[in-house]
C-alpha cells in the first residue's frame, strides 16, 4: 500500500510539476507530510531527486516545441545552482536541526500560500495576448536573469520545492517574458538547480538522522509514476487553457497549507 501511495502521489506531481513549470515536489512534499507525518529533511531530498526527473521530462518537450531561451538559459540555470546550494546550506544549518526542522515544514505551507495567491491571480489577470509574438534573445537582460535564478533557487534549497513557483513569476516580472514560454524555460533550469541541489541535500541527510536510501527508495517510487506524467502535463502547456487545472492546483495547494502549518512535529 505505501508503494502504491508514492506512485500516485508520482503521478500528480509529475502532472503539474510539467504543466506549471514547478519541478513536483511542493505537490510531493506536503503530500508525503500528509501520507506519512513530518519528516522534512527526508520528504525535501527525496524532492529534489523527483524534481530533477520531471524538469529534464518537461524540457524534452519543451525543447522539441523550439520554446527554449538559450540567451537567458546560460545565465538563469548557473546563478540558480548558486541560490540553491546556498538555499540548501541554510536548511541544514543548526537553526532547522533537531526538533526545530518543523520550522521548514512551516515555512513551507506560508511559501504555499503564496503558490496560491499567485495561481489565483493568473485565473483573473486578462489573457496573456503576447504568447505569440516573437522576442529576440537579446532582449532578455543578463543582470536582470541571473536575478531570477537567484531568487528562484535560494528558496527551492531551503524548502526542498523546485523553484519553479518563483521563476516563472519572476521571468514574467522581470524579463516581461510570455507565460508559456516562462513555464518552458523555468522547467529547464530546475532540473539543473534539482541535479546540484539533490546532490547536495541528500549527501548531508545524515546529519539530521536521515539515511540516503530512505530518500532513494522513497523517489524512486515517486518517480515511476511523476516522469510519465510530467510529460503529459508538459505537452497540455502548449495544447491547452490551464484554467481549470489552476483551479485543482489552488485547491491542493490550499490543502497544503493546512497540513503544513498545523502538522505535529515528528519524535
Amino acid at each position: 500500500m505505501e508503494y502504491l501511495i508514492l506512485v500516485s502521489i508520482g503521478l500528480v506531481a509529475g502532472l503539474f510539476g510539467g504543466l506549471l513549470g514547478i519541478g513536483g515536489a511542493i505537490i510531493m512534499i506536503p503530500a508525503l507530510v500528509f501520507a506519512f507525518g513530518e519528516n522534512q529533511h527526508l520528504y525535501q531530498a527525496a524532492g529534489m531527486i523527483c524534481n530533477f526527473f520531471v524538469g529534464a521530462a518537461s524540457t524534452v518537450v519543451h525543447k522539441r516545441a523550439d520554446v527554449l531561451v538559450k540567451e537567458v538559459v546560460k545565465w538563469l540555470a548557473p546563478s540558480g545552482i548558486l541560490g540553491v546550494v546556498i538555499g540548501v546550506a541554510a536548511s541544514n544549518s543548526s537553526f532547522f536541526a533537531g526538533s526545530n526542522k518543523i520550522l521548514l515544514a512551516r515555512l513551507l505551507g506560508f511559501f504555499m500560500i503564496y503558490v496560491a495567491i499567485y495561481n489565483c491571480w493568473l485565473l483573473w489577470r486578462p489573457p496573456d495576448k503576447t504568447d505569440n509574438i516573437k522576442v529576440s534573445e537579446n532582449a532578455y537582460p543578463m543582470p536582470l536573469t541571473i536575478l531570477c535564478g537567484l531568487l528562484s533557487g535560494i528558496p527551492a534549497g531551503l524548502l526542498g520545492v523546485g523553484g519553479g513557483t518563483i521563476c516563472v513569476p519572476t521571468l514574467q516580472l522581470f524579463l516581461k517574458m510570455p507565460l508559456k514560454k516562462a513555464i518552458s524555460n523555468s522547467a529547464a533550469t530546475v532540473a539543473l538547480m534539482a541535479l546540484v541541489g539533490g546532490l547536495y541535500k541528500n549527501l548531508t541527510l545524515s546529519q539530521h538522522g536521515a539515511r540516503i536510501t530512505e530518500s532513494l527508495r522513497i523517489s524512486g517510487f515517486v518517480i515511476l509514476g511523476a516522469v510519465i506524467t510530467a510529460f503529459v502535463g508538459s505537452r497540455l502547456v502548449h495544447k491547452l487553457p490551464t484554467n481549470l487545472i489552476r483551479i485543482i492546483f489552488v485547491a491542493i495547494c490550499s490543502l497544503a497549507c493546512y497540513k503544513l502549518l498545523t502538522v505535529a512535529p515528528s519524535v
